[in-house]
């Protein structure tokens, strides 16, 4: 079924999102929602990389050039999506460097304090507002005069 185009934009902001963690480092499926402007919807977060395409397909964004073991859930745990799922995450974040514990239960953890990235926005929106603040000021003339 094809998506909307908003759903497309959705996905593929999550994918941009996603891309921009730092290896070794670890966030939240609700950072990245609070991030994108949507903090209530953490698992819609989820399903974006539930379905993140294998990197076989001609997709843009895929499973090789986004980063999806870099996100958990808020407190920690890697989220399980299926058998394996989380053994392979939890595998795919040692390689990066995170260390992540298993404890009695089998549930795969990260020390957030330690691993935890959890930029107040994204590091491709820095300076930004500072450029359109800059280019607002760089306009000395009044209204209805042309600048020349």
């Amino acid at each position: 079924m094809p998506r909307t185009d908003e759903a497309e934009f959705w996905f593929n902001a999550v994918y941009e999102a996603v891309q921009e963690i730092p290896p070794g480092k670890v966030t939240s499926y609700g950072h990245i929602a609070l991030l994108l402007g949507a903090p209530k919807r953490p698992r819609q977060v989820g399903i974006c990389l539930k379905h993140l395409p294998s990197p076989d397909s001609e997709n843009y964004f895929h499973a090789e050039n986004v980063p999806w073991q870099r996100v958990i859930n808020s407190k920690g745990m890697v989220s399980h999506r299926g058998p394996g799922s989380a053994e392979r995450q939890a595998e795919a974040l040692r390689e990066e460097g995170v260390e992540v514990e298993m404890d009695q239960m089998g549930e795969f953890y990260v020390d957030m304090s330690r691993f935890g990235w959890f930029p107040s926005r994204l590091p491709s929106e820095e300076g930004l507002e500072d450029e359109e603040e800059d280019d607002d000021d760089d306009d000395e003339s009044g209204p209805g005069e042309i600048q020349s």
